[in-house]
Order: structure tokens, then sequence, then C-alpha cells
């Protein structure tokens, strides 16, 4: 993901859709040789219980470039929960890399040189695995091309500082 920045840590951040269905994606891109390849290969060496990252794939074999490290944000909460995010999780953030790629937002030239950790919720009550692969898709899209513009921009991160909200809370005015 080479940008202006060459050689930079990009940190991006996206929530998309509502209800339980919602995606929240954080990544973590740069190339490979830096910090973001460490992070990479140390969550990959380091799995703990019901947290066990590993290489988003668009299809069985076939990775999506760069290389992406899945990492769930909550342990798998049963079955039906596992299947969610290990299929159209899994499927919307690998989709949402090879976006990002096909758009510019990664140069293709990066594609073999840096890596990307993302962080992925799916929430436990998600029910609708095409609203979760539809969400995580763009969350992982949006959150990449923000890591890229350097988002938020500090001025919108202080005008939001006395009025914080997010899905579960919003603070009294």
């Amino acid at each position: 993901m080479t940008d202006a920045r060459e050689g930079v840590l990009r940190i991006g951040e996206s929530f998309v859709g509502d209800g339980v269905n919602a995606a929240h994606i954080n990544t973590v891109a740069g190339p490979r040789t830096g910090p973001a390849g460490v992070a990479w290969a140390s969550a990959l060496a380091s799995p703990s219980a019901g947290h066990v990252p590993f290489v988003a794939v668009l299809a069985p074999s076939l990775p999506v470039k760069p290389l992406t490290l899945f990492v769930t944000k909550s342990a798998p909460a049963g079955d039906e929960h596992g299947t969610l995010i290990w299929g159209p999780a899994q499927a919307g953030v690998a989709a949402g890399v090879a976006d990002a790629v096909a758009e510019g937002v990664i140069p293709r030239e990066a594609a073999d040189t840096d890596v990307i950790v993302a962080a992925v919720w799916v929430n436990p009550g998600a029910d609708d695995a095409d609203a979760v692969y539809r969400n995580n898709r763009e969350a992982t899209a949006t959150a990449l091309r923000n890591g890229v513009a350097g988002l938020p921009a500090l001025d919108d991160v202080l005008a939001a500082r006395h009025r914080p909200a997010n899905p579960f809370y919003t603070a009294p005015a």
C-alpha cells in the first residue's frame, strides 16, 4: 500500500450497517518488512482461546492479496456464529481488500509486499449471512481507504468530543 508516506503504518476503521448484522472493522496495513509485518506474523503465531487468526481467502487456496490476517474480536458463541465469522464475514473482508486493490486504494505493486491485519466484529446475534457479507465487504474497503487517507480528520474528532456516540451509547448533551 504505497502512498505519499511510503513505509508508514496505515490504520483504518469503519462501521457499516445497523443492528446485529452491522460490521465493525479495524485495519492495520503496511509493508511486510515493517511494523505491519511484525504484527501480522506475531498475531498468526499467537492464537488464544476462541481467537485463532487466519488468512482471509476469496476461495479455498486463493488468499486475497495483500495477504490479510482475519482476527475475530469475539470468540464464536456457537456453531451458527462461527459459521457467520468464517463464512460471510471472511468472504466480505477478502472481497473488501480486493475491492481496495481494484480501486487503486492499494496499488497493485503493493499486493506482494504489504500485509493487512483486519480485526473483525461479528455480533453473536447476527442472523443474515448476506447482510454480514455486504457490511464486512464495505467496512473493510472503507477502513482501508480511511487508513490511506489518514482519516478521520482531527477537526472532525475535536468537533465530536463533546457528544461522543456509538451504537450502544450516546453521551448526554
